[in-house]
């Protein structure tokens, strides 16, 4: 055995699913952050991702079938509480994280109380109080649906999720695995943009001791970061299938296990929702 065999038989797979991150950290255990922010001690992060999965989507479709501001939102702050609670997302992250919702919902209220018909809010004015209140409630439904995702995601540790989703909900390890992959070339890809405007930077001309960047350079680098992603995924894609990746039954290193807990998690939201909401209609 060769030098180069040798070491290549004792270093750690590289496109494994508990294989070093691109920072060269090492995987995260169950319950356990590989990228973002650390929340390993909260209550949330322990639960299974699979339950925590079938929780948003039910709760977000339960969401459809209000049209009426004032359930959606007590639930929006109900939301808000919870997730800053179980998952212990500090104030200011959650806040942030809901810059883009917020937005979204501005639209949604101007669109529909411009557009739709119905009793002006001001005479002459073109405002609708139909519009006004379907976009409100439009709006709130995109911001409960927004807290409930960023407390799931804040909770909720990549490789977890696919192993879960492969024990739990019978998800194909083809799928699970090259979710996870691309989810880790996703994480890389700001170092890799680094990188490429790293290396601009040394041959791009000075201003006032700067380098100086055009929109053109951004145009290569772009096209650089681009080419090397696709490299990188031909190069995973062939590790998985030489691996028989989906070929036959395989096992779990860390099993990510459904307990009690998981059970009392679903029945505390059940209850909290169906609280919220009948406060509210019987405001």
């Amino acid at each position: 055995m060769t030098a180069v065999e040798s070491r290549a038989a004792t270093e750690p797979d590289a496109t494994g699913p508990d294989a070093p991150g691109p920072d060269g950290t090492s995987p995260a255990a169950p319950g356990q952050h590989a990228t973002g922010p650390a929340t390993t001690t909260s209550w949330l992060a322990r639960r299974n991702p699979t339950v925590k999965a079938a929780i948003l989507l039910a709760a977000s479709l339960a969401t459809l079938g209000f049209l009426d501001p004032r359930p959606l939102l007590a639930l929006y702050v109900l939301a808000l509480v919870a997730v800053a609670a179980s998952a212990r997302v500090p104030a200011r992250t959650l806040l942030l994280a809901q810059v883009p919702f917020v937005v979204f919902g501005v639209g949604l209220v101007a669109v529909n109380a411009l557009s739709r018909p119905g009793t002006p809010l001001v005479e002459g004015a073109p405002v609708s109080v139909e519009g006004l209140t379907v976009g409100v409630a439009l709006a709130l439904r995109g911001l409960v649906i927004g807290v409930l995702t960023i407390g799931f995601l804040s909770s909720t540790p990549p490789r977890d999720l696919m192993v879960s989703l492969v024990q739990h909900a019978r998800l194909s390890p083809r799928y699970a695995y090259s979710i996870l992959a691309g989810h880790r070339m996703l994480a890389a890809m700001p170092a890799r943009w680094a990188t490429v405007r790293a290396a601009q930077a040394v041959r791009a001309p000075l201003r006032r001791g700067r380098p100086r960047f055009g929109v053109a350079d951004a145009g290569r680098a772009a096209f650089a970061l681009l080419v090397t992603s696709i490299r990188s995924s031909e190069r995973i894609a062939l590790a998985l299938e030489s691996r028989g990746l989906g070929e036959r039954p395989r096992t779990v290193w860390r099993p990510v296990p459904i307990g009690r807990a998981d059970v009392v998690l679903v029945l505390l939201v059940v209850a909290g929702w169906a609280a919220a909401v009948v406060l509210a209609i019987s405001l």
